[in-house]
Order: structure tokens, then C-alpha cells, then sequence
């Protein structure tokens, strides 16, 4: 679906949309783990064990904080007139299909959100959000100047502003999702065997 979003429909990277979302519910704490930490947060670590900063600019080991929790999304998409979706796509779009691809415009969205606990690999919460372009409308005043500022079409198209809303709508299900999870238990605890058995596994 990234290579639908970014190729056909010119969106950007879905990230900032979600950091603007996440930091604005003050529900979770967003740490750098991409080009920020490489460019900016190690750099000056780099530059610290150079030398090269003031004595007391406290760079040293153990400051940064470590990421509980992963979010991953998906994305399906749907054309006018059809009542099916794009669910799925992978892989390079080409030939006949990628020029039939190139002319649509989706009317709706929906989104999933997974957030999986970084230390153990299970997944603690997932929820659906969906939203067309009839449905968009108080995006710009919710986000106030926010939305504006990020780049890739999400702020001035409509396939941007469904997509934002969508992803608006899986983020709130998610939260409450969040709020009301109860710890999953199995005799003789996780990823000690299960119940449904193998022949020949040991």
C-alpha cells in the first residue's frame, strides 16, 4: 500500500501524520527512531565523544528512553464507484494495471493500527478506523496549524485529508482499546509451547 500511497496518489510517509496525531492526544510519549536519531540525536553523541561540545552539555550514556511500544499501520483504499478496495498491495504496480491505477481517486479509507509491546512481541491493542471524503471537513480545525505544516498532500487533497481522517478515527479506537486491555495468560505462560500440537515437534 506505501508504494500505492507515495506513486500514485503523491502522498508522503504516513509517520508524520501519526506523530502529529499521537503527540497531540498526549495519550503515549513519541521517541526518535528514525532519521532524527541518526542525523540529530547520535550526532551529538558523536560530537560529545569528539570534544567538540561545552563541558556540562550532558550527552553521556543512558539518557535516551526506550520505545515500550511499536505502531504499525495498513492501509486499504477504494475507488468511486466500486465497492471493493485496494486491500493489501504489495510489490511493484505495473503494465496494464499500474496505468488503470493511475487514474483513480479514492472516495474512502480505512486503517488499521496495531501497537505491539516492544519487549515481548505481542500485540496488546489493534483497531479499524474508516472515513470518506464527505467525512473530512473539520480536519483543518481540529489540527489548526498543524496540519498545514506537513508535507506530501495530506493537508490540501482530498485523498489526504480521507486518508488523515481515517487514521484519526483508528488512533481513537485504538486508545480506548488501549485503556481497556486486559493482560492475555496461558497455562505455563507465553511462547512455551502451544496448545494445538505438531507431529514430530519437540
Amino acid at each position: 500500500w506505501y508504494r500505492l500511497l507515495t506513486g500514485q496518489f503523491k502522498l508522503g510517509s504516513t509517520i508524520p501524520i501519526l506523530r502529529l496525531i499521537i503527540q497531540q492526544s498526549n495519550c503515549f510519549v513519541v521517541v526518535e527512531r528514525g532519521l532524527g536519531l541518526e542525523s540529530g540525536v547520535m550526532k551529538e553523541r558523536e560530537l560529545m565523544q569528539k570534544g567538540e561540545l561545552r563541558q556540562g552539555s550532558n550527552f553521556g550514556k543512558g539518557q535516551l528512553v526506550a520505545a515500550d511500544y511499536t505502531l504499525i499501520p495498513s492501509i486499504n483504499f477504494s475507488e468511486r464507484g466500486t465497492k471493493g478496495g485496494f486491500g493489501g498491495i504489495g510489490g511493484g504496480v505495473g503494465g496494464i494495471v499500474g496505468g488503470i491505477l493511475s487514474s483513480l481517486r479514492i472516495n474512502e479509507a480505512s486503517t488499521v493500527l496495531v501497537l505491539v509491546d516492544n519487549r515481548s512481541g505481542v500485540q496488546v491493542a489493534a483497531a479499524e478506523g474508516s472515513a470518506r471524503t464527505f467525512d473530512v471537513g473539520g480536519l483543518g480545525a481540529l489540527f489548526g496549524s498543524g496540519l498545514g505544516a506537513i508535507a506530501g498532500g495530506y493537508a490540501n487533497t482530498p485523498e489526504g485529508k480521507t486518508l488523515t481522517a481515517a487514521l484519526l478515527d483508528a488512533y481513537n479506537k485504538l486508545v480506548r482499546a488501549a485503556k481497556n486491555y486486559t493482560m492475555q495468560t496461558r497455562p505455563g505462560g507465553l511462547g512455551t509451547g502451544g496448545d494445538l500440537k505438531v507431529q514430530g515437534a519437540t
